[in-house]
């Protein structure tokens, strides 16, 4: 119990719960079902837009697709590149769903006809995608935006996998790192709070 109330009394909003979890929500959002994805032969561009931890999952995407001849970049602002036309996917991530930047470059992508893909845990983008037609799905959120990284992360995974040079043992394999990575992580940070513990109580 002495790690768990330590960790309590610096981490009063309980994320260390949620992390302690990643491995097991990872494999649920990933054996979720995802949707179906329209796309042609006929994409040669992918932008993955969003800011903070929905751009750091468009990050990961990126590397995954650098072993294609696709040309893909992360937006992390409110402008799409002006090469964009109608063979360019555009993929929208923001887990609040009201992200002022990933909104704009939502928006653009209608005007200029691109393909589009968004995900987020309802608000703006939500209604957005609704009025407009565009391909979303709704993701969770759990605790927060930073804490909802592996939910987010392994749903697009589901949902991108036709599209994606990655095979599905290398994604289950993922998974079981995880949860080795927990294990590890746990016995680090029990045995620094012991040590923290013996060093204030002589």
């Amino acid at each position: 119990m002495l790690d768990v109330i330590a960790l309590e009394k610096i981490d009063s909003q309980g994320m260390f719960k949620i992390y302690d979890r990643w491995p097991e929500i990872a494999k649920k959002s990933y054996e979720s079902e995802g949707i179906q994805v329209d796309l042609s032969d006929s994409i040669n561009h992918i932008i993955f837009s969003g800011m903070g931890g929905s751009g750091a999952v468009g990050d990961i995407f990126s590397a995954i697709l650098s072993k294609t001849k696709v040309h893909v970049c992360v937006v992390k602002g409110y402008h799409l590149p002006e090469t964009v036309d109608a063979n360019t996917l555009v993929v929208a991530t923001s887990i609040s769903g009201n992200t002022i930047e990933t909104l704009s470059v939502l928006e653009a992508a209608k005007k200029q006809n691109c393909k589009t893909i968004a995900f987020s845990s309802g608000g703006k983008m939500k209604e957005f995608c609704e009025k407009n037609k565009i391909q979303y799905r709704k993701i969770e959120q759990i605790h927060s935006p930073r804490a909802s990284f592996t939910i987010f992360l392994y749903s697009m995974l589901k949902t991108l996998e036709p599209i994606l040079p990655i095979k599905k043992t290398d994604i289950i394999e993922s998974l079981d790192q995880l949860e080795i990575q927990k294990k590890i992580l746990g016995r680090i940070i029990y045995h620094l709070i012991t040590l923290q513990f013996l060093l204030q109580n002589g």
